[in-house]
C-alpha cells in the first residue's frame, strides 16, 4: 500500500511543480493535467512496469482518493450555488444519460454488431461515469470479464482526450465559464476527467463542472434499477426458465457524501484556515487519484483491444461533444 501512494505522491508533487512554472501557468493549464500525463509516462516505461508492490496504493488512490477528494470539494461549495442552477441541471443530465444509452445501444448492437453486454457496458461508460459506471453496470448485468475491460478501455481513452479537447475549444465558444462548467459536467466521461477538464478552464467552470456531474453520478443508481430489470426479463426469455441469480446494486455513496459536506457547508461557518486546509486537502487526494489512473493505463492493453467498442466510443464521444454544445445552451442559456 505505502508504496503505490508514495509513488502516486511523487508525481503529485512534480505535477504542481511543472504547474508552478511561470510559462505553464500562463497557458491555464492545472497539476491535475500535468499529474496524469506524468502517470502516464512513468507508467508505460520499462522501469515503471518492474515496479512491484505498487498495485494496492494505485486502486486505494483511484478508488477512495478520487472519492474522498469529491467528497471534501463539497467545502467549496453552498446550498445556495447548487439551487442557482435549478432543475434544468436534472433535465440536461437526464436527457444525456437517456439519449447516449440508447443511442449507444443501438449503434453497438444493431451497426457494430457487438453482443449486448458490451454495448450497454460502453454506453454506460460514456452516458453517465466513466469506469464507475462500467464496474457497477457489469455487477448488476453480470457480464462477460473481456466485455468489461474492452468498455473500461475507451472510457479511459476518450475520457483523457476530453481532458484536453474541451479546455482547447473553449476560447472558440464564446461562452461565459459557469455555462462551460455545466457543458463538460454534464458530456465528459469520468468524474477525474471532470475535475481536470474543468480545473483547466477556471474555477467557476470547475464549481459548475463538478455539481452537474454528482448530479449526473446520482443518476446512476435508477439507471442500474432500469437495466436490472431490463436484463433480467431478457434472461428469463431466452434462457427456458434458467434461475436468475440476485443482481448487486452499487451505489455511488460518495455522491452522497458530497451532497451532505455542502449542506454542512451551508449552515455551519468554519474558519477560513481549517476550510482551505479541507480543500486543499481534496485537490491533492484527486490529484493523486489522476496519477493512479494514469500510471495504471497500459498502452499495449489498449492496442489489443478490438476495434469496434472504440468506433461505438468515438460515435458517443462525438455525440456527447456536439450534442451537448447544442442543447446545453438551449436548456440553461
Amino acid at each position: 500500500m505505502f508504496r503505490g501512494l508514495a509513488l502516486c505522491a511523487f508525481l503529485t508533487l512534480a505535477g504542481y511543480g511543472i504547474a508552478a512554472l511561470p510559462p505553464v501557468q500562463q497557458t491555464g493549464l492545472g497539476p491535475l493535467v500535468f499529474t496524469l500525463l506524468l502517470g502516464l509516462l512513468f507508467g508505460n516505461l520499462a522501469a515503471g512496469k518492474r515496479l512491484k508492490g505498487v498495485a494496492p496504493g494505485l486502486g486505494f488512490s483511484a478508488r477512495w482518493l478520487l472519492r474522498g477528494g469529491i467528497v471534501l470539494f463539497g467545502f467549496s461549495l453552498t446550498v445556495q450555488q447548487l439551487m442557482a442552477l435549478g432543475p434544468k441541471v436534472v433535465l440536461l443530465d437526464s436527457l444525456v444519460v437517456v439519449t447516449i444509452t440508447t443511442v449507444g445501444f443501438w449503434l453497438g448492437t444493431r451497426w457494430l454488431k457487438l453482443d449486448r453486454d458490451t454495448a450497454i457496458l460502453t454506453s454506460a461508460g460514456s452516458a453517465i461515469c466513466g469506469a464507475a459506471a462500467v464496474l457497477a453496470t457489469e455487477g448488476t448485468i453480470r457480464s462477460r470479464p473481456a466485455a468489461t475491460s474492452m468498455a473500461v478501455a475507451t472510457v479511459v481513452l476518450f475520457g483523457t482526450l476530453a481532458m484536453f479537447v474541451y479546455p482547447v475549444l473553449y476560447p472558440l465558444m464564446g461562452w461565459d465559464e459557469g455555462l462551460y462548467g455545466v457543458y463538460i459536467g454534464s458530456t465528459v466521461h469520468e468524474v477525474a476527467q471532470v475535475v481536470a477538464a474543468g480545473g483547466a478552464v477556471g474555477q467557476d467552470a470547475l464549481t459548475n463542472a463538478v455539481i452537474v456531474k454528482v448530479v449526473r453520478v446520482m443518476l446512476l443508481v435508477p439507471f442500474l434499477l432500469v437495466i436490472g430489470q431490463i436484463w433480467n426479463r431478457y434472461r428469463a426469455a431466452h434462457a427456458d426458465g434458467a434461475e436468475q441469480g440476485e443482481q448487486k446494486l452499487v451505489i455511488p455513496w460518495f455522491a452522497f457524501g458530497f451532497m451532505a459536506i455542502v449542506g454542512l457547508n451551508s449552515v455551519l461557518q468554519l474558519p477560513g484556515q481549517i476550510q482551505g486546509g479541507l480543500m486543499l486537502a481534496g485537490q491533492v487526494a484527486m490529484t493523486m487519484a489522476l496519477a493512479a489512473l494514469g500510471f495504471q493505463t497500459r498502452i499495449e492493453a489498449l492496442r489489443s483491444l478490438g476495434v469496434k467498442p472504440f468506433v461505438l466510443a468515438l460515435c458517443l464521444f462525438i455525440t456527447l461533444l456536439v450534442g451537448g454544445a447544442v442543447v446545453t445552451p438551449l436548456i440553461l442559456g
